[in-house]
């Protein structure tokens, strides 16, 4: 029932947040700055199933995040198809990615499972680089409709989706959290060993996290060469992706849905607004920063610390 009431009231909220936005907001750079933060969300949530639920660091986000995007692509370049079925396009390839991802290295654990997630995201890169219908290294322009599905502009269309599929993603995490599968999430990332030991099926929910967590992150990057309009392997395998997905989680705080959003819209704002003010090259730098503040202020994040003070009271 509580569950239930979440996904209505959240609803109605993403609702009300697209309703006033496109309504009341004429300026355009809101909508190309609103997009960025909410594809963050998706994939900060995304990365926090598999690395703050199940205790497994993916260094690989921009794998998953370009093969959405590329299959936007050859969608383009097959047949007309909308936006929203491009998103669950790139969501299913990546997320027969993830599980492939997951079958092969999660024996592997730590370390070395993390480099293991790295190594993805660099043959993944290379074979963009040397793939000749999809631009290869010279990149490819993708021209966008000329007039979008809905009223308004088409970031503005764009932006609606992307509120969506981030309304999707928090609500999943959220379910998770409070279900069965996420305890026994919880379980493996606190003790492995131990949850095997009693009769948790580790591999399976490792492998449903892998596959969930890389379809996400395949829908987010999906809208990306309608968003840009040019799509290259340095931009679609931006290091950026990688870096603000696993800090995000850090600063929010990853034993929480809310952790995830939380740390993309704070993030995500300070970054567009030194985009506009100074310059975009800070942003990598201002990552850095927070996560040496709150690894010393706060390790377990704005979450963590809020939880921390209401026990104390």
């Amino acid at each position: 029932m509580r569950t239930a009431s979440f996904w209505i009231v959240s609803f109605v909220v993403a609702a009300a947040v697209l309703a006033l936005s496109r309504g009341l907001i004429a300026n355009e750079y809101f909508f190309f700055a609103g997009y960025v933060v909410l594809q963050y969300i998706v994939l900060s949530t995304a990365w926090n199933i598999l690395g703050g639920y199940t205790g497994y660091t993916n260094f690989g986000v921009g794998a998953f995040f370009a093969v959405g995007a590329y299959s936007s692509v050859v969608l383009h370049k097959l047949t007309s198809v909308p936006v929203p079925v491009m998103i669950l396009a790139g969501g299913l390839v990546s997320g027969v990615l993830g599980f492939g991802m997951g079958y092969l290295t999660l024996r592997l654990k730590g370390v070395f499972f993390a480099i293991a997630t790295l190594a993805l995201a660099i043959v993944a890169q290379t074979l963009i680089v040397n793939w000749d219908y999809v631009g290869g290294s010279r990149g490819i322009y993708v021209i966008r409709p000329q007039q979008a599905p809905l009223l308004g502009s088409y970031i503005q269309y764009l932006y609606s989706l992307m509120l969506v599929l981030a309304w999707i993603a928090v609500a999943i995490a959220r379910t998770i959290e409070r279900s069965r599968l996420g305890l026994g999430f919880n379980a493996i990332r606190d003790d492995e060993a131990a949850a095997e030991a009693g009769g948790v099926p580790t591999l399976r929910l490792k492998l449903i996290s892998t596959t969930l967590s890389g379809a996400l992150m395949g829908m987010s990057g999906a809208p990306l060469p309608y968003y840009v309009t040019y799509l290259d392997p340095a931009s679609s395998f931006n290091l950026s992706y990688a870096v603000n997905s696993v800090a995000m989680p850090l600063i929010g705080g990853m034993t929480s849905w809310a952790g995830p959003v939380i740390g993309a819209v704070l993030l995500g704002t300070i970054q567009q607004l030194a985009t506009v003010t100074i310059s975009s090259a800070l942003n990598l730098l201002i990552v850095g920063l927070l996560l040496i503040a709150f690894v010393i202020i706060a390790p377990n994040g704005i979450v963590g610390l809020v939880q921390a003070r209401a026990r104390l009271r």
